[in-house]
């Protein structure tokens, strides 16, 4: 898929088809699903339980990351994928630490975007876009959120599920690179990313059910190495790409003796230009 084709614009709900982004809501208790989200999620739960344990895990880890980020004097967010708004979205939790700081949400799913614009309304610091990250250009052009982001300034960019869905086929590493070459040395990649190293007879399964949901028909998934190559260009911040439980814990001692989860993640920093 290449940047000249144009973005196509969010399809209309659809309630009976099951949605990504719905189900990873299921996952989380929450409920902005729908009885189709909720019967695909239950399939992706018979094949791996530990799905739902995953999925509170990242939504953990994006806490520790942008914590970290806010930190390391990051006062810009660009978050791709976003999906539904939860619980300690971005925007709250930088807030917190430097109520300075913008987020620009980007979707395209009509739920997230629905959703998300309702909940945002009232606040400055906020956008939500509709854009994805196989279209960069579209999205640093895009006048809302160039109206709050300033890309002359170091810029965190967060992509924290969309990449496991996008096959190679649609060149996400290629455009991954895109949006690290048009942000300034200081910016940092926060990714996360299933992986199937340790759960290779998973992988089949829930590709098709995936296949399925996203109406596609290549194979997604990828091992620790092929999501490593997102960070070409970047500098690793510590521990690296590692399992996400392990990334930063608050109490190293919460990571023992838990169920095996197989998400990984990591931060890399642009250093140069």
């Amino acid at each position: 898929m290449s940047d000249a084709v144009r973005r196509p614009g969010p399809a209309a709900l659809n309630t009976s088809v099951p949605n990504a982004a719905r189900m990873a809501d299921y996952f989380l208790g929450g409920k902005d699903n729908f009885a189709a989200d909720r019967e695909a999620a239950e399939r992706v739960l018979a094949v791996a339980p530990e799905i739902r344990t995953m999925a509170q895990e990242a939504h953990a880890f994006l806490g520790r990351v942008v914590r970290y980020l806010v930190e390391q004097d990051m006062r810009q967010f660009v978050v791709l994928g976003s999906g539904l708004p939860t619980r300690r979205n971005v925007h709250q939790v930088a807030q917190e630490i430097a109520p300075e700081t913008r987020v620009a949400y980007v979707a395209t799913d009509p739920v997230v975007l629905s959703h998300a614009r309702a909940m945002l309304a009232t606040d400055a610091r906020t956008t939500v876009v509709e854009g994805d990250v196989l279209h960069p250009r579209e999205l640093l052009t895009d006048p809302g959120l160039r109206s709050l982001i300033d890309l002359e300034e170091p810029v965190a960019v967060l992509i924290l599920s969309a990449l496991q869905f996008i096959p190679d086929e649609d060149d996400p590493h290629k455009n991954v690179a895109v949006l690290r070459e048009a942000v300034p040395v200081g910016s940092h990649f926060a990714i996360g990313h299933v992986v199937f190293d340790t759960r290779p007879e998973a992988a089949g399964p829930l590709v098709d059910i995936y296949r399925q949901v996203l109406g596609r028909h290549e194979d997604a998934s990828r091992t620790s190495d092929q999501v490593l190559r997102f960070f070409d260009g970047l500098e690793l911040v510590e521990p690296g790409l590692v399992y996400i439980r392990h990334w930063r814990p608050d109490n190293p001692l919460t990571t023992q003796g838990r169920d095996r989860t197989w998400s990984m993640g990591g931060i890399g920093r642009k250093t140069e230009g």
